[in-house]
């Protein structure tokens, strides 16, 4: 039996990103002349052709099918990453020297949305084949384990972060295999180690790219005032930037439509920063987007359903006997709580902007797809969860 509570929650976020993507998108369809269903259409089509592969994922037997489709899903992407650098315009559009998705006539595939499931598989997979017992490892004998996996990593960081310039991408996958290496046995000593080596890179890779370095710019131009203000260190002015750069007029409207939603929200269609104030507001400030038309209430009960899929991803997790099944649903339950945090943080200023999708939620097709991949693979795991005859977990 499949985990139904875990079933309704998804798809209790896929109808509101179909209601949603109608509603935010007023603007974008009245300024490019669209059809006034143009979005919800396109979006409509996605989220059908996604419940339609995770239902079929979750009705095959995962002793039987498991390991394939992940297995499928992590080299034929990570080749397709490798190989759409290569591919002629037509089908690989640079936008700002950026390589991020493949055109194939109305349909747009991100293959790293669907790397990023068979990224999480291959580490369960192979981490539960060879690590099948926590033995005690020195430092040296740890990095010498799990040195291919950083390797793996490392490339995935080349071609995502350098020629796919999507850095946030890098952080989610980043923040996944370091908490997996905790899951595995990995020491503290270890783990802080990889952590500071990831941190360096992670600077290193911002302050090599100028558009890095103006977004971050951007993003402390916006919170400046209040933190250097409360410091008494005269010198730490000298930290003060002026920038003209757009970002900080996307959080403030992004703040502004917070705002404006009060408790209870304007009420839906009747939002006004989605009227050419704010940009994408359907796909990366949809959280701005429900907040101002569903309030706070709205916006408490997206993230208490996020927090209901991730909990019963990770009650699934604890239940299951199989470890390489164990390890996948960790790094999906991870996946999408990383997005989210990424996510709600970049939109409120807390952080700069990331970009990343809104797990079931942003408009767009790769992410909605390869979201219900994963899910459909947690479900098919599902059934292997010791239950009573009321269908409840043991």
């Amino acid at each position: 039996m499949i985990d139904k509570p875990l079933l309704a929650a998804v798809i209790a976020l896929l109808t509101l990103s179909m209601v949603m993507s109608y509603s935010l998108s007023t603007y974008t369809v009245l300024l490019f002349h669209y059809n006034d269903f143009h979005f919800f259409l396109r979006q409509s089509i996605s989220i059908f052709i996604a419940f339609t592969v995770m239902v079929i994922l979750s009705k095959l037997d995962p002793d039987k099918w498991f390991a394939p489709v992940g297995l499928a899903l992590f080299f034929s992407f990570f080749l397709l990453m490798i190989a759409m650098q290569f591919m002629p315009a037509s089908l690989v559009k640079a936008v700002g020297g950026a390589k991020r998705w493949i055109h194939l006539g109305p349909i747009s595939l991100a293959p790293v949305e669907f790397f990023k499931v068979g990224f999480v598989f291959f580490l369960a997979w192979s981490f539960a084949r060879k690590f099948k017992e926590k033995n005690h490892m020195g430092f040296m004998e740890e990095l010498k384990s799990f040195m291919p996996y950083i390797i793996v990593f490392l490339i995935a960081v080349v071609i995502i972060a350098i020629f796919q310039k999507d850095l946030g991408q890098v952080v989610v996958l980043g923040a996944t295999l370091m908490i997996m290496f905790l899951f595995i046995g990995s020491s503290w000593k270890f783990f802080l180690t990889m952590l500071t080596g990831i941190f360096i890179a992670f600077i290193g890779l911002i302050f090599f790219a100028p558009h890095r370095m103006a977004r971050i710019k951007s993003w402390w131009s916006t919170i400046q005032d209040s933190i250097l203000s409360a410091l008494p260190f005269k010198e730490l002015q000298t930290l003060r930037v002026e920038t003209t750069v757009k970002e900080p007029y996307q959080i403030s409207n992004s703040l502004n439509a917070i705002h404006n939603g009060g408790f209870w929200g304007q009420g839906l269609g009747n939002g006004q920063f989605k009227l050419g104030y704010l940009s994408e507001v359907h796909t990366d400030f949809i959280l701005a987007g429900i907040t101002e038309e569903l309030g706070y209430l709205g916006l408490a009960l997206v993230t208490l359903t996020i927090l209901f899929i991730v909990f019963r991803i990770f009650k699934i997790a604890s239940k299951v006997k199989n470890p390489m099944y164990y390890l996948f649903c960790i790094g999906v339950g991870l996946l999408i709580s990383f997005a989210f945090i990424l996510n709600a943080y970049g939109i409120s200023g807390i952080t700069p902007i990331k970009g990343i999708a809104v797990p079931f939620l942003s408009y767009g097709g790769s992410h909605i797809i390869a979201s219900c991949v994963a899910i459909g693979m947690v479900l098919m795991v599902s059934k292997k969860v010791p239950r009573d005859s009321t269908g409840k977990m043991l």
